[in-house]
C-alpha cells in the first residue's frame, strides 16, 4: 500500500500542476483557450491554430474577430485529385500580398498570426522599416511535392510559398539573395523563418533543399518539420 500511495502521488502532482497552470496562465499559453488571432504568440498558440485548422466552426469566426477580410469558397466536389475545402480567397489582412491567395481557413489563420506577430514587428525592429508587401509564389496549386509522386499541400490550398518582403522604404528583402549573405537582412529572414516554425505544421527554407533555395514553404498539413 505505501508503494501504491507513492505512485498515486507521483501521478497526481504533475496533473495538478498542469491544471493549475492552465487555470492561471494567460490564454496565449493555454492550448485549450478560445482562438484569438490578435493575441501575442505563446506556448499554446501552435496548438490553438492546429485546432482551428481542423474545425472550421472555430476558424472562420476567429478570422472575423481579427478583422481579416475574405471570400469563402465552395468546397470542391469529392473525388477530385486536387481541391479546396473549408477554404477562402484572402481579400485583405494587414499587409498586401503580391498574388491572389486561395487557401484553407486554417492556413489563413496561421498566416495572419505570423504576419501580425512575427513578420511585421521583425521588419521594424531589425530593418527599421515596415513591410509594404509580402512577395509570394502563391498558395493553391495542383502539383506534387518537388521530386516525388506525392501531392503537395499546395494541392489543397494548405500551404504558401513566401519569396521576399518589399519594405516601405523601397528595399526588397529576397530569400534567394539575402538568406546566406549575413547582415540585418539575413537576421530578419531567419527570425521570420523560425517564427513560422512555431505556428505552422511544416516550415521549409533554403537549407532544406535546392527546391526551396528561393522561398519559405509554410503549411498546415499533417506533417511536422522546421528546416
Amino acid at each position: 500500500m505505501p508503494h501504491l500511495r507513492a505512485w498515486l502521488i507521483l501521478l497526481t502532482v504533475p496533473a495538478l500542476c498542469v491544471a493549475l497552470f492552465l487555470m492561471s496562465a494567460p490564454p496565449r499559453h493555454n492550448p485549450f483557450a478560445p482562438v484569438d488571432l490578435s493575441d501575442r504568440v505563446g506556448l499554446g498558440t501552435g496548438h490553438q491554430l492546429a485546432r482551428a485548422a481542423k474545425h472550421p466552426e472555430v476558424c472562420f469566426p476567429a478570422l472575423d474577430k481579427a478583422g481579416v477580410r475574405y471570400t469563402r469558397l465552395d468546397d470542391t466536389p469529392k473525388g477530385e485529385k486536387c481541391g479546396l475545402y473549408n477554404a477562402l480567397t484572402l481579400d485583405q489582412t494587414l499587409t498586401p500580398y503580391s498574388a491572389t491567395l486561395r487557401m484553407t481557413c486554417g492556413e489563413a489563420a496561421a498566416l495572419y498570426v505570423w504576419e501580425r506577430h512575427v513578420a511585421r514587428p521583425a521588419a521594424v525592429e531589425i530593418l527599421g522599416s515596415p513591410i509594404a508587401r509580402i512577395e509570394t509564389y502563391g498558395s493553391f496549386s495542383c502539383r506534387n511535392i518537388a521530386g516525388s509522386g506525392r501531392l503537395s499541400e499546395h494541392a489543397h490550398g494548405n500551404a504558401i510559398d513566401i519569396s521576399g518582403f518589399r519594405l516601405e522604404d523601397g528595399r526588397l528583402i529576397d530569400v534567394k539573395t539575402h538568406w546566406g549573405k549575413g547582415g540585418k537582412e539575413a537576421k530578419f529572414l531567419r527570425k521570420v523563418h523560425s517564427g513560422a516554425c512555431d505556428l505552422f505544421s511544416v516550415t521549409l527554407g533554403p537549407e532544406y533543399n535546392a527546391a526551396h533555395r528561393d522561398h519559405f514553404h509554410m503549411d498546415m498539413g499533417p506533417g511536422s518539420a522546421c528546416k
